[in-house]
């Protein structure tokens, strides 16, 4: 369902043109005073209200008072004139979300406002895990919640986030599964600072760093003398963590020896240091990681089948950044603050163009490639926006946008190619409207009907896409 927004003004042209520009993806009612919009405002859901700060003999700060004065206010954004932005200022101090000045470029105004509503989503998404969260934060006290960190209000993320707070009271092995770069140490971070476990005593160890040997003496332990160099008595990282989290990333790497000794430990919950036969208590919460399918190397004798099923009491799997590209805005704009901050730069925003990119390159290094992405542009950038040639440039060459590339004049077939797949449109002539509406619907059906996704493969706004299926009786 589209969302739906007020636009008040009492000029018939901005209002009408718009309204125009905006009905094709948002739901648009019209009010020229504040009356009518305040009478549209108590019969309708509104999530939004885009209002003129000067309208005749009234001020739309009369409206915005009496909009935040609602329980659960909709979103406010302000039109004012170039020379009163001091004006908007004020709007913004009284609460409204922000201000665009006239005369209005209809292509900012529809991206400001869905930024808007997107961050009204995720508003809403915090607060609702904050209320399932309220007894378990109690327990923790002033510490972080550890989802902060965890950015994004796509559906793949907001189940995430349901299930780290479902599973971190309790006392269950957790194995962690995604990509490298998906963010599974962080997710190890959020169930441990949930968990009520001492916010210092999570102990993280890469088992793809160590040998055999080493990782078994970091795991367990050795006494002095224990085998040549062990010049003293070494505490193990299960000690370390008594009373913990035990974080053990790259599982996957552990050999069959070592995976036999930490079988034994979530067994029996017991440890012996190499060199002794002194078995020691210890009380810690194991979560692993993998980047890797472990079903398939238990298939291949690579993984104790038996070790598999004890750390898989609880399963959680990160999605990719190309299956939740509409979290990429999002996280793009909290690094774009973080590394502002971190450079002493002025940097305000993206450009449209860098924005598009960033939202149409495939990211197969995930979160930590768009991190670096991120902080790449900050530093080569010497403006107060992030354009197109301040991105890395594997991100300006290989995003994943639709553009024809070749003409086979043996079969009259265009193939239309991005960074992994081809999208190829069958053609029986050349005449122009064909080629286009035969491209629009494989990209329809190439991104399973979703017309925000079609609409970046074809480098076309959602709006103007709409009109073309308008266009085609679609």
């Amino acid at each position: 369902m589209d969302e739906t927004i007020l636009i008040v003004d009492d000029e018939k042209s901005t209002r009408d043109g718009l309204r125009m520009a905006l009905e094709d993806s948002f739901d648009c009612y019209v009010a020229s005073d504040i009356r009518e919009a305040m009478n549209i405002l108590k019969s309708e859901k509104v999530d939004l209200v885009l209002t003129d700060l000067r309208m005749g003999g009234e001020s739309g700060m009369d409206l915005l008072d009496n909009i935040l004065q609602k329980s659960n206010p909709p979103i406010a954004i302000v039109m004012t004139a170039y020379g009163s932005v001091d004006t908007a200022v004020e709007a913004m101090r009284r609460g409204a979300w922000h201000f665009i000045t006239k005369p209005l470029n209809l292509d900012e105004v529809e991206l400001l406002i869905k930024r808007a509503l997107r961050s009204k989503t995720l508003e809403s998404n915090n607060k609702k895990l904050e209320s399932e969260n309220q007894e378990l934060r109690k327990k923790v006290g002033k510490q972080a919640h550890g989802l902060e960190r965890l950015i994004g209000d796509s559906p793949a993320m907001v189940n995430i986030h349901s299930m780290i707070t479902q599973i971190a009271p309790t006392k269950a092995t957790v194995l962690i599964e995604g990509e490298s770069g998906t963010g599974k140490e962080l997710v190890a971070g959020a169930i441990h600072i949930l968990s009520g476990r001492p916010k210092d005593k999570m102990i993280t160890v890469n088992c793809a760093a160590l040998s055999s040997q080493l990782l078994e003496s970091e795991l367990f332990g050795h006494e002095k003398g224990a085998f040549t160099g062990a010049t003293q008595r070494r505490i193990g990282r299960f000690e370390q963590a008594n009373g913990g989290t035990l974080f053990l990333d790259e599982i996957g790497e552990i050999d069959q020896v070592t995976q036999v000794k930490l079988l034994r430990v979530l067994s029996e919950r017991t440890i012996e240091r190499v060199g002794s036969n002194t078995p020691i208590k210890i009380d810690v919460r194991v979560i692993t990681a993998t980047n890797k399918n472990l079903t398939k190397m238990v298939s291949k004798g690579e993984f104790r089948e038996d070790l598999f099923f004890r750390l898989n009491v609880v399963k959680v799997t990160l999605p990719s950044l190309r299956e939740r590209k509409e979290d990429v805005i999002l996280l793009a704009n909290s690094f774009l603050k973080e590394f502002t901050i971190e450079n002493s730069k002025d940097i305000k925003d993206f450009s449209q163009e860098a924005l598009f990119l960033l939202q149409s390159y495939n990211w197969p290094g995930n979160v930590r490639e768009l991190r670096t992405a991120i902080e790449h542009s900050v530093v080569m950038c010497n403006s107060n926006k992030i354009e197109v040639l301040n991105l890395p440039l594997n991100i300006q060459s290989g995003a994943s946008i639709i553009t024809p590339t070749a003409i086979k004049s043996s079969d009259t077939s265009t193939e239309i190619t991005d960074n992994t797949e081809i999208l190829t449109v069958e053609c029986h002539d050349y005449n122009l409207h064909t080629l286009e509406n035969k491209t629009i619907k494989q990209a329809l059906a190439f991104t399973k009907n979703n017309r925000t996704t079609a609409a970046n493969l074809l480098g076309i706004s959602r709006r103007t896409l709409q009109r073309k299926l308008k266009d085609l009786g679609t």
